[in-house]
């Protein structure tokens, strides 16, 4: 009986949390805003674990995953920022701090993509709480990665500290930004000669100079230096196209924009990035976080001035597409749950990674919409 009641709060409350949002057909206006209340109120929940990080998936899998809880703490800030809501401050830092307790006592970590992951989540926190210990632990992860640059290929930054011949996308496109991101801070130029350094290294060696598609990784196998040129995924286009518009945004050189705009424009139209005209499914698990990743970076796109419309139009269109089609036939009600395609609502288990790219989405929605780009 106490289970039965307890299950029946439960769902009260789940309900009640998604009852200030709209519930929208196409035609009708969504209040993206209210929902995204709602999707942070549910996910907190379901997917909140001990020491302040996030449990794997919906069904209190409490394993430890480093990198989708640094994507927490970017949406978290994605929350605190729209509503400026306090009660989101203690979660960020209870966030941070678990991080570190679960990692070992450190914020030093094997993979430097998911160090890097945490480094800009936490810039972004510092930016908006001005809590010094977010730049603090951002800068000692700069450092900590830097350690893995070599000239190994010529230069670039390792997947992980132990693959010295294996240099990836994820661990050079992010870093780009995390550089410029702490140049913005205190304007110390050795963090934008190290953006540019990094960005020189990953156009040459992991960017098609025709499509702007972005290769996952280059290694040696058999003796003999190899690009992946087979696996192309939204998430490396998404912190390229990031890079980019922080590259340009400082510097107003042209090139920069270009080169986030083929990038954009390849990752729109070409069908190795979609599923059923939306942004691919990549499942679950790692790459359920794929397209959200790219979701942010490329609303970034969208939120700038110097694109004039009839180039922005397509982005705008697309974007909207994913997410009236998430809104209103993948979101599953009263859970709040997402699924790896956007255009069905799941069944069974959600990872965290999955679940993460559908809040993604529905933030940057109700920012774009704040700033009447999505009227």
């Amino acid at each position: 009986m106490k289970v039965f009641i307890a299950l029946i709060l439960l769902f009260i409350t789940v309900f009640s949390s998604c009852t200030v949002e709209t519930i929208a057909n196409e035609n009708k206006d969504i209040d993206w805003s209210a929902t995204s209340d709602s999707i942070q109120a549910v996910f907190y929940s379901t997917y909140i674990g001990l020491d302040g990080v996030y449990v794997s998936d919906n069904k209190g899998n409490t394993s430890f995953q480093y990198w989708p809880n640094a994507q927490v703490l970017n949406v978290l800030v994605d929350g605190y920022t729209r509503t400026g809501d306090a009660s989101y401050l203690p979660k960020m830092k209870n966030l941070l701090k678990g991080i570190k307790t679960k990692n070992g006592g450190t914020y030093s970590n094997l993979f430097n993509d998911d160090m890097l992951w945490l480094g800009n989540a936490s810039v972004r926190a510092y930016l908006t709480t001005k809590d010094e210990e977010y730049k603090e632990v951002a800068e000692f992860l700069w450092n900590d990665i830097l350690t893995s640059w070599s000239n190994v290929y010529g230069g670039g930054i390792t997947w992980k500290k132990d693959t010295p011949k294996e240099k990836n996308a994820v661990s050079n496109g992010p870093a780009i930004i995390l550089a410029m991101r702490l140049y913005n801070l205190d304007r110390n130029t050795q963090y934008l000669d190290w953006a540019k350094s990094i960005y020189e290294w990953e156009k040459a060696n992991l960017v098609d100079p025709v499509t702007g598609f972005v290769w996952d990784n280059i290694s040696e196998k058999n003796g003999q230096i190899v690009t992946n040129k087979d696996w192309v995924f939204t998430y490396n286009i998404g912190t390229w196209i990031g890079a980019n518009i922080l590259l340009y945004k400082e510097t107003k050189e042209q090139n920069y924009l270009d080169e986030a705009l083929k990038s954009a424009n390849s990752m729109i139209s070409n069908p190795k990035l979609k599923t059923l005209g939306l942004m691919k499914d990549n499942g679950q698990g790692d790459g359920g976080l794929f397209k959200g990743i790219l979701v942010r970076y490329f609303t970034e796109l969208i939120q700038l001035e110097d694109i004039n419309g009839i180039n922005k139009e397509p982005f705008v269109n697309y974007f909207k597409l994913n997410a009236n089609t998430f809104y209103n036939e993948g979101l599953k009600r009263p859970e709040m749950l997402a699924g790896p395609n956007w255009k069905y609502k799941p069944m069974g288990t959600v990872d965290l990674t999955t679940q993460l790219s559908g809040m993604m989405l529905i933030e940057a929605a109700a920012k774009l919409d704040k700033e009447g780009i999505l009227k």
